[in-house]
């Protein structure tokens, strides 16, 4: 009896988490928007690919998904690149200042990023010309405490005996982190990685700040900027809006779906002491 209030209690937390996904791509088919009780169970007359085709052609899919691309991408790619050796200082070296640094590390976590966003504005584009550039929307991102954290975690969770096996034999610290420590972090690279995609590839203000060429604009600017203009132009405005939406889930979970066995497998491992 226990076991099965248990699993009911899970199936019923399941569905309310899918519920809004199913809403979106039921809403996302509909020919004609049904707002009724009854829409949720939608007629097989009234689905189909329109809404789609309307969407890709007020905003021209492909361009803004290659712009988000590029932006999440090279978010990414920093974020490995700076938090993984950052990652390693903070769980393997020892130096003056180490507490202070992780203290200063998980205040940054609370800092919400609106509270930054003006003095980074004014830095990005006035004092580094970076306005209307890839290179200015990624930069406010390519430190990423969530990822220093996590390899910080990942590192600590290893045996010291690896480490002072490359030290005896002579190894530095940076022949040490990348003939060591480099080659099992694979689910902590993955991990950070998914973590990290979610938050540019969702990304409206800091993009819509920094650029106004419309050529430039992430899919989730350009969704907005479709909302605010040209949605109530639309046969099915609901529809066409979810559609977009639904575009721009998509990647965010696949990838998640991809690589949740890794990123399982890092959650598990960093809870473990020896």
């Amino acid at each position: 009896m226990r076991r099965a209030g248990t699993y009911a209690f899970v199936l019923l937390g399941a569905f309310i988490s899918l519920f809004p996904f199913y809403y979106m791509v039921i809403g996302s088919l509909q020919l004609h928007a049904d707002s009724a009780f009854s829409g949720l169970l939608p007629r097989p007359g009234n689905l189909g690919l329109q809404n789609y085709r309307d969407i890709n052609h007020a905003i021209s899919l492909l361009p803004a998904l290659a712009s988000s691309a590029i932006f999440t991408l090279g978010t990414v790619t920093l974020t490995i690149v700076i938090g993984l050796p950052a990652g390693y200082a903070l769980a393997r070296l020892h130096f003056p200042g180490r507490r202070a640094l992780n203290r200063v590390l998980m205040l940054v976590l609370v800092l919400p990023f609106q509270v930054l966003m003006i003095p980074l504005y004014v830095l990005v584009a006035r004092d580094y010309g970076l306005a209307d550039s890839y290179l200015g929307m990624i930069l406010p991102f390519a430190v990423n405490a969530t990822a220093v954290l996590i390899f910080r975690q990942f590192f600590a969770s290893l045996p010291d005996e690896l480490f002072d096996a490359a030290r005896i034999d002579g190894a530095g610290e940076l022949r040490t982190l990348r003939l060591v420590a480099e080659p099992v972090t694979k689910p902590a690279i993955i991990t950070a990685s998914v973590i990290t995609f979610v938050g540019p590839w969702n990304e409206f203000l800091w993009p819509f700040l920094i650029t106004k060429k419309h050529s430039m604009q992430p899919l989730a600017v350009a969704l907005g900027n479709y909302i605010e203009t040209n949605a109530s132009t639309a046969a099915n405005p609901y529809g066409v809006i979810l559609a977009g939406a639904c575009v721009l889930a998509v990647p965010a979970i696949a990838l998640f779906v991809m690589a949740q066995r890794y990123y399982t497998s890092a959650a598990l491992g960093a809870g473990i002491k020896d």
